[in-house]
């Protein structure tokens, strides 16, 4: 513990000559964090004082990592509201069966075609089928497309992706762990989250008269005290129920976006997401070694086409059958096409049981290119389709609301 605040504030000084770094390019902040941290971590030299290897402060810096994923997802329920998601439940719900039927099959298929054994074919699809919902939200925050048209369906779609999460890592891990499943167990983890979310967003509906009431603090404090303990319990209760913490925090900043204090809320919140953020994808890049990547760079980089390409076609898909414009369209397949904590967590559930070990490499490096290329290609998404659309001959539609609510 004797230089754990000296770490802290190395790590803070790495983050923020990220952002400099990023600023000057003119590129989104998340990939150079991410790179920042590969640069460090458990292979980097301790020099004096000066220990670049951040063993003292690793809890702590992955601890506000994890805040930094709950503030952006809840700062992301704030810009909706319970109402207009359920309006468009039937909607969301086509997209969420169009993604998991192209994205799940080809993720399948490919680790099969690779000659693999069944367990790592799970383990692999898994990694491939399911985006990063912190880069997601970072990017949309960072990118101010949190009232474009076609966030409403990605938003429904991490949701969707969140209930197959739930299931499948139930199964996987009976699996990999145990070597058997109870299907049981799977139907019942199936329908506590289904069960969750659903009564999260009716009783957080029919209690925003009392929430107006409760919320209006006068103290800037105590009402930021509220806040935050309102995000970390009801994250740290969906954790207890397998659900991601993450969305448990955008269920409630869905429910809190219906009542009066919402821009009060967002107004104290910002600096904090920004803040945590900011270290989750730093402590993410802490994570990886970049000297343990060069066995698995041939599957990644097939892996990394499939993904793209399915995760455009899908997202075109879903974006066309809403009545969005091409454009829009194909930015809902850019968007959603960062990989991360799942795969890590997929990464660490396959290490503990015993599967072949390129698997951690092929994770490393499939999560580093697509966190990196997933927010480049969604802030160039203008450039894309214009280079793709004349190609497709696309007709011209107009870039304005036409979602059916």
């Amino acid at each position: 513990m004797e230089h754990l605040i000296l770490e802290v504030g190395l790590a803070l000084a790495l983050s923020a000559l990220a952002g400099m770094i990023a600023g000057k390019l003119r590129i989104s902040i998340v990939p150079i964090l991410i790179i920042a941290g590969m640069v460090v971590g458990p292979q980097a030299p301790h020099i004096g004082v000066f220990d670049f290897r951040f063993i003292q402060s690793a809890a702590l810096i992955d601890f506000m990592g994890k805040m930094g994923v709950l503030f952006l997802l809840f700062s992301l329920g704030l810009e909706f509201s319970i109402k207009q998601l359920m309006a468009s439940g039937p909607s969301i719900l086509r997209s969420g069966l169009i993604y998991m039927l192209i994205n799940f099959s080809v993720a399948l298929l490919y680790p099969l075609l690779l000659g693999w054994p069944i367990k790592e074919i799970l383990v692999v699809a898994g990694m491939m089928t399911i985006s990063s919902s912190a880069i997601v939200a970072k990017v949309i925050v960072e990118l101010k497309r949190a009232a474009n048209d076609e966030t409403e369906i990605i938003l429904g779609l991490m949701m969707f992706q969140d209930v197959f999460v739930a299931i499948y890592l139930s199964v996987v891990s009976g699996l990999v762990l145990s070597g058997s499943t109870s299907t049981v167990t799977v139907l019942l983890t199936a329908a506590v989250a289904l069960g969750f979310i659903g009564a999260f967003l009716f009783l957080g509906h029919k209690l925003v008269p009392w929430l107006n009431r409760r919320l209006d603090i006068p103290s800037d404090e105590t009402f930021l005290l509220v806040t935050f303990a309102a995000v970390t319990l009801v994250a740290g209760i969906s954790e207890t129920l397998n659900i991601a913490q993450a969305i448990g925090a955008m269920l409630l900043g869905l429910v809190l976006a219906e009542t009066e204090h919402r821009e009060r809320i967002e107004h104290i919140i910002v600096p904090f997401r920004d803040f945590f953020g900011a270290l989750f994808f730093f402590s993410f890049g802490l994570s990886i070694d970049p000297f343990a990547l060069g066995g698995a760079v041939w599957p990644v980089l097939g892996a990394v086409l499939l993904t793209l390409l399915g995760n455009t076609i899908a997202g075109f898909i879903a974006g066309r059958r809403a009545q969005l414009s091409h454009r829009a369209s194909l930015r809902i397949g850019l968007t959603i096409l960062s990989r991360g904590e799942f795969s890590i967590i997929l990464t660490t559930l396959a290490l503990s049981g015993g599967l072949l070990g390129v698997l951690q490499p092929f994770s490393a490096l499939y999560v580093l290119i697509l966190a990196i290329l997933g927010p480049i290609l969604t802030k160039e998404s203008s450039l894309v389709y214009k280079l793709i659309g004349p190609i497709l001959k696309w007709p011209e539609l107009p870039e304005k609301r036409r979602l059916k609510l």
